[in-house]
């Protein structure tokens, strides 16, 4: 019993080393430009029957309390004009005279500085206006006053905190050209010698462009690895960051590695502990339990629809986790009766036949259907053969650039 009463006492002890790093929050950049005010305007763009489970009025509130607590005028009108909302001058006029105020106090502190103080309070100063440009969501000026603040800045450390600064400018509106140009100068600076943290800031950040740009394969390679060592709060919650791990995972990589990463996965299986959704949905697929995994498609789907990085994916997502259950039946049998499918996926026969006949005329699936006998054939591809085809296309497509070229070059 003394033992066993020793052994509790330091597993008791041990208890919040095993919880996830959400107490590391603090320690993260600060939330500027706050992105989850650009995800609360984005629900407030969908078409209510999208979003039946969201309350509107309650979304509005909360974006308009956000916007009130740092007097975001310039925010504020460009909300206004995209949901065709009706200006409240009163609070944008009261907006405004704050903004030009604490602007007034920002100059002031930067003419103060290059007269009287060194070069790096100068810099301290135009970055702090800068700062406050960004949080009330005026973006040009903004972006202005951050690149006459990494002009000023010495420090590699501090360059690449202001490149942080513009990349979630460009996520906060959606500007993907500010994303791409900033994350390859980020990574042009990593390669200087960036310290570990920014590293692996960097590997979210470039995750983050990736997923919304389709190319999932990339953000699961970059979220993967830096899984373990998050701190990017600025950007999302761990939790949040953990759901967007499994679902870019579940579309790109083989079950061997989904096991090892996500499904056994100490870190990720610590955050789905409470987040049943993606949990169930994960273990659905990975234990063959296709009726239900396709009742959680349905689900995460819903959930696909009001994020505003995968809004735009959602068809393409459904679709190649569907053809990725198929096949994965599909492997394990030479044969299948589309009675068996229908009961295996819970849909009717009617329905898994159009699915399947589609997705082969796609070439996505790997089969034949004997419509007269109900049966379902693999066909094992020969991967030579492929190999040879895909060689003979690209030749050709390399052969037509060189001779457009040639044609340039000539004249």
């Amino acid at each position: 019993k003394l033992q066993t009463k020793i052994f509790s006492e330091r597993c008791r002890h041990l208890l919040p080393l095993a919880m996830p790093v959400e107490n590391l929050e603090e320690e993260g950049l600060p939330k500027n430009p706050n992105l989850a005010l650009s995800q609360l305007k984005f629900l407030l763009t969908l078409p209510k029957a999208s979003i039946p489970a969201v309350d509107i009025e309650d979304v509005r509130k909360q974006l308009m309390d956000g916007i009130r607590e740092k007097d975001m005028a310039p925010y504020y009108e460009e909300v206004c004009a995209e949901l065709k909302w009706d200006v409240d001058s009163d609070l944008l006029s009261t907006m405004r005279e704050n903004n030009e105020k604490k602007v007034k106090e920002l100059d002031d502190a930067i003419e103060d500085a290059e007269q009287n103080l060194g070069e790096i309070d100068v810099r301290d100063a135009v970055l702090a206006k800068a700062e406050y440009l960004a949080s009330i969501g005026e973006k040009e000026r903004a972006i202005t006053g951050f690149r006459l603040a990494y002009d000023r800045s010495v420090t590699l450390g501090s360059r690449l905190d202001i490149v942080f600064y513009t990349i979630r400018i460009g996520m906060f509106f959606a500007d993907n050209d500010i994303m791409v140009r900033n994350i390859e100068k980020a990574k042009s600076l990593i390669e200087e010698g960036g310290d570990w943290d920014r590293r692996n800031r960097l590997k979210v950040y470039e995750g983050i462009y990736a997923m919304s740009t389709r190319s999932f394969k990339q953000a699961t390679n970059l979220f993967l690895e830096a899984v373990a060592t998050f701190t990017s709060y600025e950007l999302m919650t761990y939790q949040q960051f953990v759901r967007y791990t499994v679902l870019c995972a579940m579309l790109t990589v083989e079950r061997p590695t989904l096991k090892e990463k996500c499904v056994t996965g100490a870190e990720v299986q610590e955050v789905l502990h409470s987040d049943p959704l993606m949990r169930n949905y994960l273990n659905a697929l990975y234990k063959c339990e296709y009726s239900e995994f396709f009742r959680l498609l349905a689900e995460v789907e819903a959930m696909i629809t009001q994020d505003r990085w995968l809004h735009v994916h959602q068809n393409y997502i459904v679709r190649e986790m569907r053809v990725l259950a198929y096949n994965q039946l599909l492997e394990s049998y030479h044969a299948l009766t589309l009675d068996y499918m229908a009961n295996a996926f819970g849909v009717s026969i009617d329905f898994i036949d159009r699915e399947l006949a589609r997705f082969i005329a796609a070439k996505k699936l790997n089969c034949k259907i004997d419509k007269v006998s109900g049966i379902v054939e693999t066909t094992r591809p020969d991967k030579r053969n492929h190999q040879y085809q895909s060689v003979i296309k690209h030749g050709d497509m390399l052969l037509q650039r060189v001779q457009k070229l040639s044609r340039i070059i000539d004249i």
